[in-house]
């Protein structure tokens, strides 16, 4: 027998997030949008930390973080969940007490230095291997460093990294050894932004929260103490911080999905054409029965990938599998809300046009569609997964 069902805990910390976004995030919708046309911050700072530390005193805090560290400690199913219920708003909000996964590999100075104060909330990181030439091709890195007595000499130039605009420290891929390359010549530099980087904004068709920067290091000099785990392995802790919950990704835009298409729903409830509401034509019924199927199948290989993570299972081919069909699902029912609203839903007055932008980005963030199929082709015709999928 499978069983489905959430456990009470699972069910509660669903539902307390859940209540959190319709009490907290939901009312925050209109002047979200009203910000963003004016080309603000959707939240501030201030009011980003103010609903962090609400939850933090219900006891939300560090959703996947060890409990040493005070966090919670989630399962990756758990966290997939709670991704869902963050999805169903565009409000950029995300719980504190979070770090990136391979800060965990720090040493106990590093730590104290970086990811304490990161969990805490104090300092900003950013992630960078993407370069001009070393995109969905990460080991074809241009950026170097030189040693030069106890310090490494950093240049070279990153591009579209998240964060870049407000990070105080960066965690930047350059080759240390240019006759290994990615194969054990690597290295990844934690470099605090006093050492001299800089950051540009690029502009992009998202929200100002997604808007990316390009990180320049001319002579950027860090001291030795600041490789992140070991000389030359940094292409490895690249890989880990790129698959760390590709899962996290569909998750947010199943929640998303779920409430377009209810959004979608009742307007077609409300909208009358030649004296009939727009439910009842067959054409909207079909792109609601068919997101419908979607969404559902889109649960599904979600709790999958982030069951086998818990379960300690290559889960890497589960992640690509959900990651390509949330991908291009999503793009398709966004783009069938925004129809079924007509006109309205291309104008900025309803959210349906901003998720149109935001959700594109999905086909090409952590892993573009091309190099998901890439992927689970070559599993499959490699014998690595197959097509029975976990059934055999």
């Amino acid at each position: 027998m499978v069983d489905f069902s959430l456990s009470d805990t699972e069910r509660d910390i669903r539902d307390w997030v859940r209540n959190f976004v319709r009490r907290e995030l939901v009312p925050l919708e209109p002047e979200v949008l009203r910000r963003e046309r004016a080309g603000e911050r959707g939240l501030t700072k201030d009011e980003q930390r103010e609903l962090q530390d609400k939850a933090k005193r219900a006891g939300f805090w560090g959703v996947q973080t060890p409990e040493e560290y005070g966090g919670m400690g989630l399962s990756a199913v758990m966290t997939a969940l709670i991704e869902v219920e963050l999805g169903r708003t565009f409000v950029p909000f995300r719980f504190g007490g979070y770090a990136d996964n391979i800060l965990y590999y720090a040493n106990d100075e590093q730590k104290e230095r970086y990811l304490l104060p990161t969990i805490e909330g104090t300092r900003k990181s950013c992630f960078a291997i993407t370069e001009p030439g070393a995109g969905s091709d990460a080991k074809n890195l241009r950026t170097n460093a030189v040693k030069d007595g106890d310090e490494w000499v950093i240049n070279g130039e990153k591009t579209f990294i998240t964060g870049g605009i407000d990070a105080d420290f960066v965690m930047v891929f350059a080759v240390t050894d240019k006759e290994k390359g990615a194969n054990g010549g690597v290295t990844c530099f934690l470099a605090d932004r006093d050492a001299g980087w800089k950051s540009e904004p690029i502009d992009i068709m998202g929200p100002w929260e997604r808007q990316p920067a390009a990180l320049v290091f001319d002579n950027v000099r860090v001291p030795e103490r600041n490789v992140l785990g070991e000389v030359g392995h940094g292409f490895k802790l690249a890989m880990q911080w790129i698959g760390r919950g590709r899962y996290l990704l569909p998750a947010s835009a199943l929640g998303a999905c779920e409430r377009l298409v209810e959004m979608g729903m009742e307007y077609a409830k409300t909208r009358e054409t030649f004296g009939k509401p727009i439910a009842e034509r067959q054409a909207v019924q079909w792109m609601i029965a068919d997101s419908a199927v979607e969404i559902e199948a889109l649960r599904w290989l979600v709790l999958q990938a982030a069951w086998q993570v818990d379960q300690g299972m290559d889960s890497r081919h589960a992640q690509s599998v959900a990651k390509l069909f949330g991908a291009t699902r999503a793009n398709e029912i966004v783009d069938r809300v925004l129809q079924m609203h007509g006109g309205m839903g291309y104008t900025k007055e309803l959210p349906v046009e901003r998720w149109y932008r935001d959700l594109r980005l999905l086909r090409i963030f952590e892993g573009t569609d091309e190099i998901q199929r890439r992927t689970v082709a070559r599993n499959l015709l490699k014998g690595h997964a197959s097509i029975s999928g976990v059934l055999g």
